[in-house]
């Protein structure tokens, strides 16, 4: 059994194995062109191929010699010479020529071997599809019988149309060679301009757009130089993007394309070739791609690869620039939604000054930004929220600058270039060297409670877009600071401490903040009273409020009149020293211990943290001087009580 089945898997194998050698050989048929043939098409360069077969096969002839006893001679058929081979009298050969055409006339007719009593022999060159003459090869000889000679005739024949048909398959292969050649150029094309499809749809910033779709240029054409001129309002860093401008639309190549939106070409006389093509998308054209080349170096072929290339920039940019103003959109609702919802919790109006002032530089891309508020008690601006360190809470007259022009108004502005047209004095452009401004009135009930200056270093960088939205978000911001005006004057109303008489917490806060803008250095002391509690329980919460008041009355008379004290919380005062270091803070902080011990009754004591802060400091704020105090506070206290301590910077 085992043998049986071993023989039947041989068997197959067997089948398997010819079948496979007859794809073999139906391929090796293929590969060879056994059925292809010359066509009718083909007459136009039958001339050429017939010369150089009758070249090489002269070539081959005189190595056999066989040419050495007689004359060959190949006609087309209407009897015009080809080629001539062979050994003849000179006084022979015109004659041998009139003989060969007129053999070769009669072979063409008859289709088969004609004889000629002198000697020739005219054999007709057939296809090998359909048995057409196409050619006629004539031998002629004295040397030989006649039949012998129609033997060489018919020989030679027979070779000369083998050298013909391999000649007319390397042609031909080489036609198929020429054509995957330029199949393979267009599939790498289409690969690479699918591949740039992806990363221009990939993108969504309109500079990134840009930017991809010239990198992919150069890839697809090395060669060749790129150039944008775009007819939007864009800041771009490359030098290859330009403005369009239509200077002489007649002449100039860009502004015809972009008008006529269609390709245009030109050629210079140092033989640059010029393209250009519209940049368009579905709903306008926004530029025009031009690309320079040498002129040798161009291919018609990669021209609708250029134009598709065109055309998906154009729909990415269109998307890009889409994608930008909903951003935009997005941004102005997310402002008035973030300024609604910090008025609703009831902030702070410096909070809400500040906050307004980042969004604008967010929103407009902006280097500065200054938010004034008209003071109607002393008839001046104040700048209430700036990017803009020396600005800060500065005062102008209504009459001054740009912020006088937008009150007396009542409209906004826009300067293009402040350099150039200098309108008025501006304290804003001149420190900061800024050029484009957009400015609008805060309005109130039809009266101007403040102005909004955005400005920017560039010329020409704000345009009728941004002009327009800061109009609208300007009125969300007057809405916005006339409640929070509520806020900020509650909160000045009770700047004190109604108990001590000390400023409160919030109050230190922005002062120390302020100082440090405009100080070189300070210190502060915090002034914890010692078992607070423990008198509250004792004597009651009355004698407590006394001991309270009576302790931050000595801290007043124990500082400077520019010294800051407040209540920090509580049982914890707080005294800021402008201009002053942590050995004379620690001194006045001794001070105001001895005085509380000897002077309190009930008799208390108190700890005190002293910190400090100088502009060398890496970190310089708030939340660090009291960190520090703090920290040397709760040592002091787990020390023993009714000490100080100094506390050390990070």
């Amino acid at each position: 059994m085992l043998l049986m089945a071993d023989l039947y898997n041989y068997r197959q194998a067997l089948d398997e194995a010819a079948f496979a050698a007859h794809l073999v050989e139906e391929d090796t048929r293929t590969i060879w062109f056994e059925h292809e043939d010359i066509q009718a098409a083909d007459e136009p360069y039958l001339l050429p191929l017939l010369g150089e077969t009758f070249t090489s096969w002269r070539k081959d002839t005189d190595e056999q010699g066989m040419s050495a006893n007689g004359f060959f001679v190949l006609t087309d058929l209407t009897g015009n010479v080809i080629g001539s081979a062979g050994t003849l009298g000179m006084d022979r050969l015109s004659e041998a020529l009139a003989i060969a055409k007129r053999a070769a006339s009669v072979a063409t007719k008859t289709a088969g071997t004609t004889e000629d009593e002198q000697g020739m022999v005219a054999v007709p060159i057939l296809t090998r599809s359909d048995r057409r003459p196409f050619c006629v090869l004539v031998y002629v000889t004295e040397h030989i019988a006649s039949q012998q000679a129609d033997t060489v005739a018919q020989l030679s024949a027979m070779h000369f149309r083998t050298c013909f048909y391999r000649r007319f398959e390397q042609l031909f292969i080489k036609d198929l060679l020429l054509y995957q050649k330029r199949t393979d150029k267009e599939a790498s094309r289409r690969d690479a301009l699918f591949l740039a499809a992806k990363r221009l749809y990939d993108q969504f910033d309109v500079s990134s757009v840009l930017s991809e779709m010239l990198s992919s240029l150069e890839q697809l054409y090395p060669e060749s130089v790129a150039q944008l001129y775009l007819s939007q309002d864009h800041v771009n860093g490359d030098p290859r993007v330009k403005p369009l401008v239509f200077k002489n639309a007649a002449h100039d190549l860009v502004a015809k394309s972009f008008l006529e939106g269609k390709l245009v070409t030109e050629l210079d006389r140092d033989g640059t070739k010029r393209l250009a093509v519209p940049m368009t998308g579905k709903q306008s054209a926004y530029g025009v791609l031009c690309l320079t080349v040498n002129a040798t170096r161009w291919d018609d072929a990669d021209l609708p690869a250029f134009l598709l290339l065109a055309d998906t920039a154009g729909s990415a940019f269109e998307n890009a620039k889409l994608y930008e103003q909903s951003n935009l959109l997005i941004n102005e609702l997310r402002l008035i939604n973030e300024l609604t919802k910090r008025l609703n919790q009831s902030l702070k109006l410096k909070e809400i000054f500040k906050f307004a002032s980042s969004e604008l530089l967010n929103v407009f891309k902006a280097d500065y930004c200054c938010v004034l508020q008209l003071n109607k008690e002393k008839n001046q601006f104040v700048v209430t929220a700036s990017n803009i360190p020396v600005m800060a809470n500065e005062h102008f007259s209504p009459e001054y600058g740009f912020c006088g022009i937008v009150y007396r108004t009542k409209e906004p502005l826009i300067i293009s270039d402040y350099w150039h047209t200098r309108v008025v004095s501006s304290k804003l452009m001149d420190n900061t060297g800024a050029r484009s401004l957009i400015a609008t009135p805060i309005m109130v009930d039809s009266e101007v409670v403040g102005v909004i200056m955005v400005a920017h270093k560039s010329a020409n960088y704000f345009s009728y877009d941004n002009y327009k939205l800061l109009q609208v978000m300007s009125t969300h911001i007057g809405l916005a600071i006339t409640n929070a005006s509520l806020h900020a004057e509650v909160r000045r109303m009770v700047i004190t401490d109604n108990l001590t008489g000390l400023h409160a917490r919030h109050y230190l806060n922005e002062q120390i903040q302020s100082r440090q803008r405009k100080d070189p250095l300070g210190a502060l002391i915090l002034v914890d009273i010692d078992h607070f509690k423990q008198i509250n329980d004792t004597y009651g919460h009355q004698v407590g409020d006394q001991i309270l008041v009576h302790v931050s009355n000595i801290i007043r008379n124990s500082i400077r009149q520019g010294d800051i004290a407040a209540r920090w919380g509580g049982e914890e005062l707080a005294v800021y020293l402008p201009g002053i270091r942590s050995d004379q803070a620690y001194r006045i902080a001794e001070r105001i211990r001895t005085h509380v011990e000897a002077e309190t009754q009930p008799v208390v004591t108190v700890s005190c943290g002293v910190s400090e802060w100088t502009f060398e400091n890496e970190k310089i704020s708030v939340e660090s001087l009291f960190y520090r105090a703090d920290m040397a506070l709760y040592e002091a206290k787990n020390n023993g009580r009714n000490r100080i301590y100094i506390g050390q910077a990070n």
